[in-house]
C-alpha cells in the first residue's frame, strides 16, 4: 500500500508540473479533525486556463489541486490519503490584496478505511471542500473546510471532517 500511495502522489505532481509550470502552486496546510486527529497535507495546483462572469465585482476561475494528507492519529489510527479535486474559486477584486471564496469536491483514496473512531467503509471517499482566503500577488492565505464520506457506497459511512489553514506559493 505504501507503493501504491507513494507512486500515486508522484504521479500527481508530475502530471501537474507538467503541464503549465508558470501556473503551478505548491501548497500546505495543517488542521485538526472535530476528535483532534492532527492532519498535514503538502500539494500542487493547476488553475484554469479560463475565467467566467468577470464583472467590477470579481471573477469565477478555479485550479486542480493534487495532495498529499497524513492523518495523525494514535498508533492504531494513523493514515495517509492522496486526492484530487477541481476546485472553483469566486475571487474579488483588488490591488493587492484578494479576497476569495472556494468549494471542490473530487476524491480521495485512503490507506486505512479507519481514523480515529470513525469507520470509513472504503478506500475510496468523497472530499467535499469550502473554504476562504486571500490573495497576495504570488502568496495565499486560507481557511478550509473539507468532508470525506463514501456517499453511502458501502456501509460503515461515518465519514470524517478536517479544519485546516493553507497556503500556498506560485513556483
Amino acid at each position: 500500500m505504501r507503493l501504491f500511495l507513494s507512486s500515486g502522489l508522484v504521479a500527481l505532481i508530475l502530471g501537474l508540473g507538467a503541464q503549465q509550470v508558470a501556473a503551478v502552486e505548491l501548497t500546505a496546510a495543517v488542521g485538526r479533525t472535530e476528535k483532534s486527529t492532527s492532519t498535514l497535507r503538502i500539494g500542487l495546483q493547476q488553475a484554469f486556463q479560463s475565467r467566467w462572469f468577470q464583472s467590477d465585482v470579481g471573477a469565477l476561475s478555479g485550479y486542480w489541486d493534487a495532495g498529499y494528507t497524513y492523518w495523525e492519529g494514535d498508533k492504531e489510527s494513523n493514515n495517509h490519503s492522496l486526492s484530487v479535486s477541481p476546485v472553483f474559486v469566486y475571487e474579488f477584486n483588488g490591488e493587492r490584496v484578494k479576497p476569495y471564496v472556494e468549494a471542490g469536491i473530487g476524491v480521495a483514496a485512503f490507506r486505512h478505511t479507519r481514523i480515529e473512531n470513525r469507520k470509513l467503509g472504503t478506500s475510496l471517499q468523497f472530499e467535499d471542500r469550502l473554504g476562504v482566503g486571500l490573495r497576495m500577488r504570488n502568496q495565499t492565505l486560507g481557511l478550509r473546510a473539507v468532508h470525506y464520506s463514501n456517499a453511502g457506497i458501502k456501509k460503515p459511512n461515518d465519514g470524517i471532517e478536517m479544519y485546516s489553514v493553507h497556503y500556498s506559493l506560485a513556483l
